[in-house]
């Protein structure tokens, strides 16, 4: 009996991989052949354009995925009100040098969030360059006074994966300025967090510290931070004039937007799937995060494209303000836990819409070991990174101890070529990398709504 027992058991285990096989096989053909998520980002990228916090397109976008989802005939559709940062770029930003050829200009922008030079003022100062923070805080105040700090440490291009490589530099970009303020620098400038050589400057968030003056931030592209280092090593003194003319406003109204197909069996039972409707005001915003919110749309459509009724109830989220406060991100989270709402899973896109690779997973090492059952099921598919990461900004907030976040993980070696730059363009998304990662996204979500038992 106990032999008849275990032979019906391994008859039911290979029925039911066989079944998953044809499942999953049956998302990524949809998604190949039918999937709107490159439509999606056509017009979310070339019809609203970059979506700043706070801006009249981010108004648009909230607008647009509202629109988008309820094309989908989901059970729910609503808005989630949030107060969000302005901030204003303004005009395009100017930064020149002489030396014995002349005047010299560099590509540069202003970082997110960074006060003006001031009205129609150039601000004018000898550059110091330096490596890291650490280098700024152990110069004395005299040599940094009225000067202009010049942060050039480079992404290591010796790390694999260009998100490490970023994490390990990204601090000059954020803190730069407030700690160079604290010695009587008068600006910095910050080469921009990109590994290939170009002319694209790198926005991004920067902030200041109170009781320290607010000191204008630029990043400057890495042929520029090239450029700008060999005439330093060249001169004894070299005068860099900046000018720019960003401004910040009082918060304004915005949303996430979230659509929701309920749950048949637990229908209080949250997946959350999303990405970041915002991004910054530079280029289109099409890797980060158009590639995500269309992905992320794309995974309620192709489950009712198939018919697949899910047992928890499955939530698209668009968040709005991942870039430059994380508002988003945290309003959800925290309505959640007021509303006591129990999330089993939360998944994010954020790293581009390039060829999937597999999955980041923040939780347990059972949670962990639970999907890497199904390794076998995404082998067909280029899906074969398991392993313990960061998941995402707008998913974090989430973490109770419970719930397990996963970030899909997408080959990361062209990600900073566009990251917060001119050059995130829809005409930079490859329509096949991007559906493979909704299909991934969907497979996934497919499988944990079956089997979850956390």
């Amino acid at each position: 009996m106990k032999r008849l027992s275990l032979f019906l058991f391994a008859l039911l285990t290979i029925s039911l991989q066989a079944q998953d096989s044809k499942t999953v096989r049956d998302i990524y053909d949809i998604a190949l052949t039918e999937s709107e998520a490159y439509e999606n980002l056509r017009e979310l990228c070339k019809e609203i354009g970059p979506r700043l916090s706070g801006s009249e397109q981010a108004d648009s976008a909230v607008t647009w995925g509202q629109r988008v989802l309820e094309k989908l005939d989901l059970d729910t559709v609503y808005l989630q009100e949030i107060m969000v940062p302005h901030w204003e770029r303004g005009r395009k930003e100017r930064a020149y040098f002489y030396n014995e050829k002349g005047k010299n200009t560099l590509d540069v922008c202003a970082l997110g969030g960074s006060v003006a030079t001031g009205m129609n003022q150039f601000i004018k100062g000898d550059v110091i360059e330096v490596q890291s923070i650490e280098e700024v805080n152990n110069l004395a105040d005299s040599i940094v006074k009225g000067k202009i700090i010049f942060y050039n440490r480079p992404m290591d291009p010796k790390k694999i994966s260009t998100f490490s490589a970023y994490g390990s530099c990204v601090d000059q970009r954020y803190a730069g300025a407030m700690e160079a303020s604290k010695k009587g620098a008068i600006a910095v400038v910050v080469r921009s967090m990109n590994v290939r050589l170009d002319d694209f400057p790198h926005t991004g968030s920067m902030g200041y510290e109170e009781g320290t003056d607010s000191i204008p931030a630029f990043a400057v592209s890495t042929n520029g931070a090239e450029y700008l280092s060999e005439n330093i090593a060249k001169y004894d003194h070299l005068e860099l004039n900046l000018k720019s003319y960003c401004k910040s406003y009082p918060d304004k109204i915005s949303h996430n937007v979230i659509g929701e197909i309920k749950g048949s069996e637990f229908p209080d039972e949250y997946i959350t799937v999303g990405g970041h409707l915002d991004s910054w005001d530079m280029g289109e915003g099409a890797h980060d995060d158009g590639a995500g919110v269309v992905q992320s749309i794309e995974v309620l459509h192709i489950l009712k494209k198939l018919n697949i009724q899910p047992k928890h109830s499955i939530r698209v989220v668009l968040f709005i303000n991942e870039e430059n406060g994380n508002r988003g991100g945290k309003t959800y989270a925290e309505r959640a836990a007021a509303e006591n709402e129990k999330h089993l899973m939360a998944l994010e896109s954020d790293r581009g819409g390039f060829s999937p690779r597999g999955f980041s997973v923040k939780g347990t090492e059972e949670q962990l070991n639970s999907i890497k059952k199904w390794k076998d099921l995404f082998e067909p598919y280029g899906i074969h990174e398991f392993k313990m990461g960061f998941a995402g900004v707008d998913i974090n907030p989430l973490e109770d101890g419970k719930i397990c976040l996963i970030g899909l993980s997408p080959d990361s070696q062209r990600y900073f070529d566009h990251h917060h730059s001119d050059n995130d363009v829809f005409e930079e998304v490859n329509r096949r990398e991007l559906v493979l990662g909704a299909a991934s996204m969907t497979s996934l979500i497919y499988l944990i709504d079956k089997y979850w038992m956390y």
